[in-house]
């Protein structure tokens, strides 16, 4: 009697489906190197690129005027405009000592109106002494007091040249050495004037004629 094998199916046996070639490949990575760890959650590339490199810009707040060199630095067409000025009334406050020094045409018109004045006064009569200060007295007091009007005019015009620079601008330059220099010729001829113009006035330095006593 023929017998048949029984056919069996042998499940351990069964053909699984191939492994995904990518997924293998992964497999054996972490398989070969056991230390590595996986990378955080929501971790990015920009973390492996350096400071810098990344197309965000940091803010500083600056707007793109507020890096315009002119803000930075002053006008140079200002400062030249400042500086003429400068020099200029330096040179006037110079020219002013000057002139309160050596007397000006002014000084000496209102010299002769005084001399004039003094010699009306007296035509009718007065003593030496009244002729002496009316003619010659008020006519050297006003010029001295001319003089000393120019040198006060000076001083203080120099004076303002030199404390100018303390009331500008922060980004106003030092002046220069030879505006400075004009500026303080200008205030010590302009002392000078007003020293040598009070004692002109109050007779400091000479005095007024005295008229002769008569013989008794």
């Amino acid at each position: 009697m023929n017998t048949t094998p029984s056919k069996t199916t042998d499940l351990s046996k069964t053909d699984t489906p191939a492994d995904d070639p990518e997924k293998s490949t992964a497999d054996a990575a972490v398989t070969e190197d056991p230390t590595a760890t996986a990378a955080p959650a929501g971790a990015t590339d920009e973390a492996a690129a350096p400071a810098g490199v990344t197309g965000e810009t940091e803010d500083d707040g600056l707007e793109p005027d507020d890096l315009e060199p002119d803000d930075l630095e002053p006008d140079p067409f200002t400062e030249a405009r400042h500086g003429v000025g400068a020099g200029a009334t330096a040179v006037v406050s110079a020219g002013l000592g000057i002139v309160a020094l050596t007397g000006a045409w002014s000084g000496r018109v209102a010299a002769e109106r005084e001399t004039l004045m003094g010699q009306i006064q007296t035509a009718g009569g007065s003593s030496a002494a009244q002729q002496i200060s009316e003619i010659y007295g008020d006519a050297w007091h006003t010029t001295a007091l001319v003089n000393g009007l120019f040198a006060v005019l000076a001083l203080l015009v120099g004076v303002f040249v030199l404390v100018r620079p303390a009331f500008g601008t922060p980004a106003t330059r030092p002046q220069p050495a030879w505006i400075r220099a004009v500026a303080l010729a200008g205030v010590a001829l302009g002392t000078l004037g007003v020293l040598i113009s009070v004692g002109m006035y109050f007779d400091l330095f000479l005095s007024l004629p005295v008229a002769g006593t008569p013989a008794g």
